[in-house]
């Protein structure tokens, strides 16, 4: 059920639990019992992690016409020296097209 707030004259900011087929009954102001205001506020937006936003924005951007890999990418320099790259042993990417 969804959070209203409302004010009251005498008590100020107090906020109501209550189903939204109610939204426009009285609110009564539990301190001293008048007829509260309703208060229209900003949403409660949460931010998303930085590195999760990237992501699905470069997700966004290339929706229409994907990068396709046509080459398996160089060993990368931060890689330490002599370490294998590591391919998969999942029976299911032997079947996978190949360029």
């Amino acid at each position: 059920m969804p959070t209203y707030a409302y004010h009251c004259p005498n008590c100020g900011g107090f906020d109501l639990v209550r189903p939204m087929s109610e939204v426009d009954a009285v609110a009564v102001c539990p301190g001293c019992g008048m007829r509260g205001r309703r208060v229209f506020g900003a949403p409660a937006l949460r931010r998303m992690d930085a590195r999760l936003r990237r992501a699905l924005d470069a997700g966004e951007r290339s929706a229409d016409s994907p990068q396709v890999v046509t080459a398996v990418p160089p060993r990368s320099a931060d890689r330490r020296p002599g370490r294998a790259t590591r391919y998969t042993t999942d029976p299911r990417h032997a079947r996978l097209p190949r360029p």
